[in-house]
């Protein structure tokens, strides 16, 4: 008889940023207007080396420009942009240098804080260096003394940067042109950390003193209730409650409050800086012991030690009048205050699936 065998899931697949999409568009078109020639596809070098080669959609002369366009592949990673027709329109210069231009859906820095100034197309530092280095290359090649402006634009890019951090970090009327290695690897934390730092040191320069990082959008819904926020003082941190503290150690805000899920806020509690599910899960054992540590009895404990939930365990603390929110968030306060500086003051709030306030700590 034969063995079945496991088949074997096939590896994530990497994708191109698109800064390496916007290297490639106006490399093309700057191409067809020094040497006349139209190509199907570009080579361009990458940060670290690697050499790709990027299929074009369309490479022509429009009057004195060239533009040249291609489809984001993000490979296997759920970016907006992906499958987004990027394109590049480039213009000679008569003066040596290159200009950059927010295009259609390319947005505008409208906010200080971030690594571009106030009133820049959000064209991002590597990409701008690839873009320059590859039209200066081909400059030498060809002998060209003068300059380029290059207009990136990216077809729906208004609408899909609804989708991102790009509104509340003050990035105004489209995407981002991103990348630091040119590369998208599949579901990479990297890119969601930076938005997390990006949205700290935005609310930072701009003179807000307070900021709450939320877990998701009822975390947020609360924090606008409690508070009264504004977009740009809310900071989406997801599972990544480290990220957070870590950066404060750089920008140290003066008050930071911390809201999320009473089961996030417990993996907090125990110390965890990332909170999902694959890093880290809720020990219902230590919440008994929190439980005992307020005035538990040994049947309290032995129940919620067996929970199916973290939620069942706060609502059998709540019948028996133990104030294991509280706790938990006084808990998760000591565990945030021992990594950020001495001078930020931090409070936590935890709330239920409603959006309802099951414990907090710290509040001033």
């Amino acid at each position: 008889m034969r063995e079945e065998t496991r088949e074997q899931p096939a590896p994530l697949r990497s994708g191109l940023t698109t800064g390496s999409c916007a290297t490639a568009t106006s490399l093309a078109a700057a191409k067809l207007l020094l040497t006349g020639q139209r190509d199907d596809a570009v080579d361009i070098t990458l940060p670290k080396g690697k050499v790709v080669q990027m299929r074009l959609e369309f490479c022509r002369l429009i009057g004195e420009c060239a533009e040249a366009g291609t489809l984001k592949d993000a490979g296997d990673d759920p970016d907006v942009t992906h499958g987004a027709l990027l394109y590049s329109q480039v213009r000679l210069l008569a003066e040596p240098g290159i200009g950059f231009v927010a295009g259609s859906g390319v947005g505008t820095v409208t906010r200080p804080g971030l690594v571009l100034a106030v009133g820049e197309p959000a064209i991002n530092p590597v990409p701008r260096r690839m873009i320059s280095e590859h039209l200066q290359h081909l400059a030498d090649a060809c002998g060209y003394l003068g300059g380029f402006e290059v207009t990136v634009n990216v077809q729906g890019g208004e609408q899909l940067a609804l989708k991102t951090m790009n509104p509340r970090l003050g990035i105004l009327g489209g995407l981002s042109i991103l990348g630091t290695s040119g590369i998208v690897r599949p579901f990479s934390c990297a890119a969601y950390i930076a938005s997390i730092h990006q949205g700290i040191d935005v609310a930072h320069t701009n003179g807000y003193t307070h900021i709450a990082a939320c877990t998701g959008n009822a975390s947020e819904d609360t924090m606008r209730r409690v508070y009264g926020l504004p977009e740009i003082a809310l900071i989406e941190m997801g599972d990544f409650v480290g990220a957070v503290l870590k950066h404060l150690r750089k920008v140290p805000v003066p008050r930071l409050t911390l809201c999320g899920g009473f089961g996030k806020i417990s993996k907090l509690a125990a110390g965890h800086m990332d909170l999902h599910s694959r890093h880290s899960s809720i020990d219902l054992p230590q919440l008994a012991g929190w439980a005992a540590d307020i005035g538990a009895d040994e049947a309290l404990q032995a129940a919620i030690s067996s929970a199916n939930t973290s939620q069942q365990a706060l609502a059998l603390a709540h019948a028996a009048g133990i104030a294991l929110g509280d706790a938990v968030c006084a808990h998760a306060l000591a565990f945030a205050r021992s990594v950020v500086p001495a001078q930020v003051h931090v409070e936590v709030f935890a709330i239920d699936r409603q959006g309802g306030i099951v414990g907090q700590a710290g509040v001033q």
